[in-house]
């Protein structure tokens, strides 16, 4: 497996505070594995819980959730875990096995992470499957629906559309 800061191409949190979107740039020390995220979500975000977005050599990305007694976790594509330590922490936190050579590349974990936020999992799973856009690209269509487009281009340097 690859080090794990190595083709990190965005890694931010977004949070409220105020009732106002915070988005918040995320350490490499956030992504040594999902503990390690989850509890950098966790400091961000305080009670109200965050959200990690996270795209790897935009390739694949990972969505964590934290809120209170909980961490969800959405992987967009199952075969990353065979060259990167944060997706196989990922599989290894949803009780999944790492993948075979020959499984596809398939999303796992929970498709609702959104759904009480205005994101549909038929949505989210719509923008997994469009193979035009690239990661940081549907998390900008996810960010712009739950009210921090802007503020996630701006962390991603973005044109927003």
């Amino acid at each position: 497996m690859t080090d794990h800061d190595d083709g990190v191409d965005l890694a931010v949190a977004a949070f409220r505070e105020d009732g106002e979107w915070v988005v918040a740039d995320l350490t490499h020390d956030h992504l040594v594995d999902l503990d390690s995220l989850a509890g950098g979500l966790r400091q961000l975000g305080g009670l109200a819980g965050a959200l990690g977005m996270v795209v790897f050599e935009e390739d694949f990305l990972l969505l964590v959730r934290v809120e209170p007694g909980r961490t969800r976790v959405l992987l967009s594509d199952i075969t990353a875990a065979e060259d990167w330590d944060l997706a196989a922490s990922a599989l290894e936190h949803l009780g999944l096995p790492l993948p075979e050579d020959d499984d596809d590349p398939v999303p796992a974990g929970h498709l609702d992470i959104l759904s009480d936020l205005g994101v549909s999992i038929q949505d989210l799973a719509d923008l997994l499957d469009d193979e035009d856009l690239y990661p940081d690209e549907m998390l900008s269509d996810v960010a712009r629906t739950l009210g921090f487009g802007d503020l996630f281009d701006d962390a991603d340097d973005l044109t927003s559309a």
